[in-house]
């Protein structure tokens, strides 16, 4: 059986890892796995519009998966977390810039996918997480 490997994004991961003790990604196999990935830049700064907070976001899956060995075409599920809105609600722009970003990145492939609506984040300024798998080879 495969052994686990552990990486840790380059610039924020190091990071988080010495001060959160949590990796970004994991691969077994030929299956990578990332954590949640926020729209946070190298010194957690977070961008004014949710737009850029969500390109952000999977801008940031990218560079976690690419250590792993994978890419945004291996990506067989994909799972996001969206502050809800004052009604409960997850606001129309975050399915809309998703699945825009989604078939930019992914091309033809369709992944599976979960948004699911949650009243905050581990960061008081975060709008969105998401996390994914992928299969490689």
């Amino acid at each position: 059986m495969a052994e686990p490997e552990f990486f840790a994004t380059p610039g924020y991961g190091d990071r988080q890892l010495a001060d959160m003790h949590y990796n970004q990604a994991v691969r077994l196999g030929d299956r990578v796995e990332t954590s949640g990935q926020g729209g946070w830049d190298d010194d957690w700064n977070f961008p004014e519009t949710l737009e850029d907070e969500i390109v952000q976001a999977l801008d940031n899956i990218e560079r976690t998966l690419a250590p792993a060995g994978a890419t945004w075409r291996d990506v067989i599920s994909v799972d996001s977390y969206h502050v809800v809105d004052s009604s409960g609600l997850i606001e129309e722009a975050h399915s809309r810039v998703m699945v825009e970003q989604l078939r930019e990145r992914m091309g033809d492939r369709a992944p599976i996918w979960t948004a699911i609506g949650v009243p905050a984040l581990a960061d008081p300024k975060m709008r969105i997480e998401v996390r994914v798998a992928a299969v490689t080879g």
